[in-house]
Protein backbone atom coordinates (compact mmCIF):
# COMPACT_ATOMS: atom_id res chain seq x y z
CA UNK A 1 0.00 0.00 0.00
CA UNK A 2 1.21 3.35 -1.07
CA UNK A 3 1.65 6.15 1.69
CA UNK A 4 1.47 9.20 -0.18
CA UNK A 5 1.69 12.66 2.10
CA UNK A 6 0.41 16.06 0.84
CA UNK A 7 2.79 18.59 2.56
CA UNK A 8 0.97 21.01 5.05
CA UNK A 9 2.32 24.08 4.83
CA UNK A 10 -1.14 26.05 5.05
CA UNK A 11 -1.77 26.98 1.70
CA UNK A 12 -3.48 25.71 -1.29
CA UNK A 13 -6.65 23.57 -1.32
CA UNK A 14 -4.97 21.10 -0.16
CA UNK A 15 -7.87 18.62 0.95
CA UNK A 16 -9.04 18.61 -2.40
CA UNK A 17 -5.71 17.37 -3.31
CA UNK A 18 -5.99 14.85 -0.93
CA UNK A 19 -9.99 13.38 -1.87
CA UNK A 20 -8.36 13.23 -5.55
CA UNK A 21 -5.50 11.19 -4.83
CA UNK A 22 -7.76 8.99 -2.43
CA UNK A 23 -10.45 9.16 -5.91
CA UNK A 24 -7.37 7.45 -8.04
CA UNK A 25 -5.89 5.21 -5.37
CA UNK A 26 -8.05 4.36 -3.28
CA UNK A 27 -6.03 1.36 -1.69
CA UNK A 28 -3.35 3.86 -0.89
CA UNK A 29 -2.96 6.04 2.36
CA UNK A 30 -3.32 9.85 1.95
CA UNK A 31 -2.95 12.54 4.30
CA UNK A 32 -2.47 16.01 4.86
CA UNK A 33 0.38 16.51 7.67
CA UNK A 34 3.63 18.51 8.45
CA UNK A 35 4.31 16.18 10.66
CA UNK A 36 8.35 15.09 9.77
CA UNK A 37 8.11 10.99 10.67
CA UNK A 38 4.99 10.58 8.60
CA UNK A 39 6.94 12.69 6.05
CA UNK A 40 9.81 10.90 6.48
CA UNK A 41 7.49 7.50 6.04
CA UNK A 42 5.67 8.18 3.08
CA UNK A 43 7.14 6.35 -0.09
CA UNK A 44 5.36 9.69 -2.58
CA UNK A 45 5.05 13.16 -1.67
CA UNK A 46 3.09 15.90 -2.85
CA UNK A 47 4.22 19.77 -2.75
CA UNK A 48 1.11 21.96 -3.53
CA UNK A 49 1.17 25.65 -2.89
CA UNK A 50 -1.05 28.98 -3.82
CA UNK A 51 -0.15 32.46 -3.19
CA UNK A 52 3.17 34.23 -2.01
CA UNK A 53 6.22 31.83 -2.35
CA UNK A 54 7.65 33.77 0.64
CA UNK A 55 4.83 33.05 2.80
CA UNK A 56 5.39 29.46 1.50
CA UNK A 57 9.10 29.10 2.44
CA UNK A 58 8.62 31.15 5.68
CA UNK A 59 5.88 28.12 6.45
CA UNK A 60 8.08 25.39 5.44
CA UNK A 61 10.99 26.73 8.00
CA UNK A 62 8.30 27.54 10.94
CA UNK A 63 7.28 23.86 10.87
CA UNK A 64 11.43 22.81 10.56
CA UNK A 65 10.53 21.18 7.20
CA UNK A 66 13.09 22.20 5.06
CA UNK A 67 15.83 19.47 5.50
CA UNK A 68 12.71 16.64 5.31
CA UNK A 69 11.87 18.46 1.98
CA UNK A 70 14.78 18.23 0.65
CA UNK A 71 15.70 14.83 1.73
CA UNK A 72 12.19 13.52 0.02
CA UNK A 73 12.98 15.40 -3.10
CA UNK A 74 16.60 13.24 -3.65
CA UNK A 75 15.15 10.16 -2.63
CA UNK A 76 11.17 9.46 -3.37
CA UNK A 77 8.59 10.19 -6.37
CA UNK A 78 7.61 13.93 -5.76
CA UNK A 79 4.84 15.82 -6.96
CA UNK A 80 4.75 19.94 -7.29
CA UNK A 81 2.28 21.78 -7.76
CA UNK A 82 1.98 25.19 -8.93
CA UNK A 83 4.51 26.97 -6.35
CA UNK A 84 5.90 23.84 -5.37
CA UNK A 85 7.02 23.79 -8.66
CA UNK A 86 7.99 27.40 -8.55
CA UNK A 87 9.51 26.74 -5.27
CA UNK A 88 12.03 24.20 -7.22
CA UNK A 89 13.63 26.77 -9.52
CA UNK A 90 16.78 28.91 -8.53
CA UNK A 91 14.98 32.18 -7.91
CA UNK A 92 11.86 34.05 -7.78
CA UNK A 93 11.27 37.64 -8.11
CA UNK A 94 8.05 37.40 -6.12
CA UNK A 95 8.22 38.81 -2.53
CA UNK A 96 10.77 41.21 -3.94
CA UNK A 97 13.43 38.54 -4.77
CA UNK A 98 12.97 34.94 -2.94
CA UNK A 99 15.35 32.28 -3.19
CA UNK A 100 14.03 28.44 -4.32
CA UNK A 101 15.35 25.33 -4.01
CA UNK A 102 17.77 25.98 -6.77
CA UNK A 103 17.11 21.97 -8.20
CA UNK A 104 16.19 23.40 -11.44
CA UNK A 105 18.42 26.04 -13.33
CA UNK A 106 15.92 29.40 -14.17
CA UNK A 107 13.62 31.70 -12.58
CA UNK A 108 10.18 32.53 -11.88
CA UNK A 109 8.97 36.16 -13.17
CA UNK A 110 5.63 37.84 -13.20
CA UNK A 111 3.28 37.72 -16.44
CA UNK A 112 3.39 41.09 -18.20
CA UNK A 113 6.24 43.00 -18.58
CA UNK A 114 9.17 40.71 -18.03
CA UNK A 115 10.67 37.64 -19.81
CA UNK A 116 8.98 38.54 -23.58
CA UNK A 117 5.52 38.80 -22.01
CA UNK A 118 5.14 41.84 -23.91
CA UNK A 119 1.06 42.25 -24.06
CA UNK A 120 -0.25 43.46 -21.32
CA UNK A 121 -2.03 40.12 -19.57
CA UNK A 122 -5.01 39.71 -17.27
CA UNK A 123 -2.91 38.94 -14.35
CA UNK A 124 -3.27 36.11 -12.51
CA UNK A 125 -3.38 34.17 -15.27
CA UNK A 126 -6.79 32.13 -14.36
CA UNK A 127 -8.81 29.25 -16.42
CA UNK A 128 -8.14 26.66 -19.22
CA UNK A 129 -4.47 26.15 -21.11
CA UNK A 130 -3.17 23.86 -23.30
CA UNK A 131 -0.36 21.79 -22.31
CA UNK A 132 2.28 21.06 -24.58
CA UNK A 133 3.98 18.22 -23.75
CA UNK A 134 8.02 18.25 -24.65
CA UNK A 135 8.87 14.73 -22.82
CA UNK A 136 8.15 11.42 -22.84
CA UNK A 137 7.32 11.00 -19.42
CA UNK A 138 5.45 8.28 -17.59
CA UNK A 139 3.29 10.57 -15.72
CA UNK A 140 1.88 11.81 -19.08
CA UNK A 141 0.64 8.56 -19.87
CA UNK A 142 -2.66 7.69 -21.57
CA UNK A 143 -2.98 12.22 -21.41
CA UNK A 144 -3.48 13.38 -25.14
CA UNK A 145 -0.39 16.22 -26.86
CA UNK A 146 -1.98 19.50 -26.06
CA UNK A 147 -4.93 18.45 -23.39
CA UNK A 148 -6.22 21.20 -21.02
CA UNK A 149 -5.26 21.80 -17.38
CA UNK A 150 -6.68 24.39 -15.07
CA UNK A 151 -4.38 27.09 -14.21
CA UNK A 152 -4.50 29.73 -11.56
CA UNK A 153 -0.82 31.81 -11.24
CA UNK A 154 0.69 35.37 -11.80
CA UNK A 155 4.28 33.83 -11.93
CA UNK A 156 5.30 31.72 -14.17
CA UNK A 157 8.66 29.89 -14.56
CA UNK A 158 11.39 30.74 -17.15
CA UNK A 159 13.81 27.54 -17.56
CA UNK A 160 17.81 28.38 -18.62
CA UNK A 161 17.94 25.00 -20.67
CA UNK A 162 15.38 22.29 -22.05
CA UNK A 163 16.41 18.80 -20.64
CA UNK A 164 14.39 19.21 -18.14
CA UNK A 165 11.08 21.12 -19.39
CA UNK A 166 8.19 18.14 -19.84
CA UNK A 167 5.76 20.79 -21.02
CA UNK A 168 5.24 24.57 -22.32
CA UNK A 169 1.93 26.41 -22.62
CA UNK A 170 0.84 29.57 -23.84
CA UNK A 171 0.31 33.11 -22.37
CA UNK A 172 1.51 35.80 -23.71
CA UNK A 173 4.58 34.29 -25.12
CA UNK A 174 5.30 30.60 -24.26
CA UNK A 175 6.57 29.09 -20.19
CA UNK A 176 6.87 25.88 -18.53
CA UNK A 177 4.04 24.06 -17.29
CA UNK A 178 5.40 21.21 -16.08
CA UNK A 179 9.29 19.79 -15.60
CA UNK A 180 11.07 16.61 -14.59
CA UNK A 181 13.93 15.10 -13.57
CA UNK A 182 14.83 12.00 -11.92
CA UNK A 183 12.72 11.39 -9.18
CA UNK A 184 10.62 14.98 -9.65
CA UNK A 185 7.74 15.44 -11.52
CA UNK A 186 5.88 19.49 -11.12
CA UNK A 187 3.51 21.19 -12.71
CA UNK A 188 2.06 24.78 -12.75
CA UNK A 189 -1.38 23.98 -13.52
CA UNK A 190 -3.54 22.17 -10.74
CA UNK A 191 -4.46 18.99 -11.47
CA UNK A 192 -6.67 18.31 -9.17
CA UNK A 193 -9.49 21.00 -10.90
CA UNK A 194 -8.28 19.33 -14.50
CA UNK A 195 -11.14 16.97 -14.51
CA UNK A 196 -9.57 13.60 -16.27
CA UNK A 197 -7.16 14.39 -17.79
CA UNK A 198 -5.84 15.67 -14.00
CA UNK A 199 -7.30 13.01 -12.40
CA UNK A 200 -4.94 10.50 -14.90
CA UNK A 201 -2.23 12.58 -14.23
CA UNK A 202 -2.54 11.68 -10.10
CA UNK A 203 -2.85 8.41 -10.98
CA UNK A 204 0.25 7.87 -13.36
CA UNK A 205 2.34 9.36 -10.55
CA UNK A 206 0.96 6.75 -7.92
CA UNK A 207 1.96 4.04 -10.39
CA UNK A 208 5.16 5.99 -11.06
CA UNK A 209 8.28 4.30 -9.72
CA UNK A 210 10.40 7.68 -9.63
CA UNK A 211 12.64 6.53 -12.75
CA UNK A 212 11.70 8.91 -16.06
Amino acid sequence: MHRIVVVDLGTGNLHSVAKAFEKVAPSAHVEVTSDLLRLEKADRVVLPGQGAIGSWFKALDERQLRNPVLSALSSKPVLGICVGMQALFNRSEEDGGCEGFGLFDGEVRRFCGSGGHKQRLKVPHMGWNNVRQSSDHPVWRGISQDSRFYFVHSYYALATESSFVAATSDYGGEFVSAIARANIFAVQFHPEKSHEQGLRLLENFVCWDGDS
